[in-house]
């Protein structure tokens, strides 16, 4: 770990974001999403709620179909919406152990704070609502969108007092805490994933495959350089949380399965984020949270 990097969060570093995030905006054309086809649209900057359903019209979204109306008329009908006047903006932030950890710059927890605090603060002063869960092996705490500044407070306090990681049910990754998500996301949401992804199985995929046609994602994959590759070939003592663990990079072949590990863990990511259609963004805990949005979402 780098000297003088943060480990821990900081509420009064998360409140001051309030000011740099005054450059960003959520708003529509600003973030960009694939959507049916090979070109590139932009993302409603409203979400929409469900008005009305009527027959099916040729040229209507096929992921519109009120499928109840149609079983029971036995003819297509599809939703109509109309916009909503505050919309939604889930932050889901993983503070499960593997976060709490860094060689450079801040620890991954520290970004993904700074990171939703970044978000939310946009989101509030474009007069959408702010909710979240943060999320650990044994804890799971969910703020109901809220709309003002005393939403993103209460997300602050939330994060600064983040839940105490323990040890994880065996095999269950991401998957039950972005299946409560999918309880909680009402369609027309704009849903961020803050997380390293640790774990990210089938059962996590569906869930976010689930969450996708009715809301638009952004997936915020934190990493730090050591997870994608093995430092110079030596010995390194590595210590955390009352723990020292030794390893050796010498090992070539050992260094080559460790990246290919990696790299197949963000592949997994990209080709989700593909299919989804979703805004994918490379979060290297050495880089500046307001740099790594403006980049990410930046017009395509």
């Amino acid at each position: 770990m780098e000297a003088g990097a943060p480990a821990s969060i900081c509420a009064a570093r998360l409140i001051a974001l309030n000011r740099e995030s005054r450059g960003l905006s959520l708003r529509a054309g600003l973030i960009s999403a694939a959507q049916a086809g090979d070109y590139q649209a932009a993302v409603k900057g409203r979400g929409m709620e469900y008005d009305e359903s009527r027959p099916y019209q040729a040229g209507d979204e096929i992921r519109h179909i009120d499928w109840r109306v149609t079983a029971r008329t036995g003819k297509a009908h599809t939703k109509l919406f109309r916009e909503e006047r505050e919309r939604p903006v889930w932050l889901w932030i993983d503070f499960r152990a593997p976060m709490f950890f860094a060689t450079r710059g801040r620890f991954k927890s520290v970004l993904a704070a700074e990171l939703a605090a970044l978000f939310a603060w946009t989101a509030a002063r474009q007069g959408d609502r702010v909710g979240g869960m943060v999320f650990a092996e044994a804890t799971r705490h969910e703020l109901r969108p809220q709309a003002g500044k005393a939403a993103v407070l209460g997300l602050i306090r939330r994060l600064v007092k983040h839940p105490a990681f323990g040890q994880a049910p065996p095999g269950e990754g991401l998957a039950p805490a972005l299946l409560g998500l999918c309880r909680l996301v009402r369609p027309g949401s704009l849903v961020i994933l803050l997380s390293d992804f640790r774990g990210f199985n089938a059962a996590a995929r569906a869930h976010i495959a689930r969450l996708r046609p009715q809301n638009e994602l952004i997936m915020a994959h934190i990493h730090d350089r050591l997870e994608a590759q093995l430092p110079p070939a030596g010995c390194y003592r590595v210590t955390g949380g009352g723990r020292e663990v030794m390893f050796d990079s010498r090992d070539r072949r050992h260094a080559e399965t460790y990246a290919e590990r990696f790299n197949a863990r963000r592949e997994a990511l990209l080709k989700c984020a593909r299919a989804a259609h979703i805004n994918y963004l490379s979060c290297p805990t050495e880089a500046d949270p307001v740099a790594l949005i403006r980049q990410g979402l930046r017009r395509r």
